[in-house]
């Protein structure tokens, strides 16, 4: 099994700042929006280098977003930032219309997705984002697993046209992926190979998947772990040559079981080579407040949980 390892656990949050900070200084047309949340979305750098182009908006999600897709009239690329519950929920309908419908280039870049902003309490996390995003036409989905890759994508997105969603995070994660490794937008990363069942997971949980094939590997079991970084749209063609490989798979996310990367998968298997499935996600629910160790813990978004989904999986295959 290739190891992957911790080079110094950062924020995902602070991989897109240094991706805004890149992007100012190479693309002119690029400027960035933001919702009273500068610091929060590590702005700070854009905001000082390039004044003209960056604007404060305030507490007006709404606004921000049709700031946005007019901006995109002129030729310019604008990344919005707020937290991901404003940056979706409370702004759904302006992004429908005035983005996904119109096929405006928005980048909109969200951080504190999923539990594990902790301490900002439940009224602030949001568990159905992905779904949100990508049941809308045209619009690209991503969700990050470290510094690095959000860094990488954030560069990327500038270079890709049309509406996307970018999904980070607040807590300090391991940062294990190559600095230099290419950013392909719906492109899935092998990590591991394996032959006994396939990993599929996104966001916080790709670093807990990794720690879990190490676990079933003691065991005997060989797992395929492999990064999807882009919900929408989806690498299939990288899902099925492993499923067809191994004969079943588990799905890991920090979202709600409903609308997530998990459906996204099923959807696949169902349509393409249906093979046995089990789920890491929070199952229906809202959260609650507590420290992201806890809540990762409390709802089962961990390694062990990986674990246990592979060996009730491998019962079924």
């Amino acid at each position: 099994m290739k190891k992957y390892e911790n080079t110094g656990s950062k924020d995902t949050r602070s991989g897109f700042g240094e991706g805004m900070t890149e992007l100012g200084q190479k693309n002119e047309n690029v400027v960035a929006l933001c919702a009273d949340l500068i610091g929060s979305l590590k702005f700070d750098d854009f905001k000082k280098n390039h004044p003209e182009r960056f604007f404060q908006i305030g507490i007006a999600e709404a606004n921000m977003i049709g700031i946005a897709a007019g901006l995109t009239i002129g030729g310019k690329i604008p990344f919005t930032g707020t937290f991901a519950n404003f940056s979706t929920g409370r702004v759904y309908d302006q992004i429908r219309q005035s983005v996904a419908y119109s096929d405006k280039n928005v980048k909109i870049c969200a951080s504190h997705a999923g539990l594990t902003l902790g301490e900002d309490g439940a009224t602030h996390q949001i568990l159905e984002d992905i779904g949100l995003m990508k049941m809308l036409p045209g619009m690209t989905v991503i969700n990050t697993c470290d510094y690095n890759q959000t860094k990488a994508a954030t560069i990327a997105l500038a270079e890709h046209h049309g509406p996307a969603y970018l999904r980070f995070g607040r807590p300090v994660v391991p940062n294990f992926t190559p600095a230099d490794e290419p950013f392909v937008i719906g492109k899935a990363i092998m990590l591991n190979e394996g032959t006994d069942v396939t990993i599929i997971a996104t966001g916080h949980l790709v670093w807990e998947a990794l720690i879990a094939a190490e676990a079933l590997e003691a065991r005997g079991i060989s797992a395929e772990v492999i990064n999807i970084h882009t919900i929408k749209p989806l690498d299939e063609e990288a899902i099925l040559k492993s499923v067809k490989k191994t004969g079943c798979v588990v799905t890991a996310e920090e979202h709600n079981i409903i609308g997530g990367l998990g459906e996204s998968v099923s959807r696949t298997l169902v349509q393409n080579h249906l093979v046995p499935q089990e789920f890491v996600a929070v199952n229906d629910s809202f959260g609650e407040s507590g420290t992201p160790d806890q809540l990762m813990e409390k709802y089962k978004l961990n390694n062990q949980a990986i674990v246990e989904a592979v060996e009730k999986v491998l019962k079924r295959k």
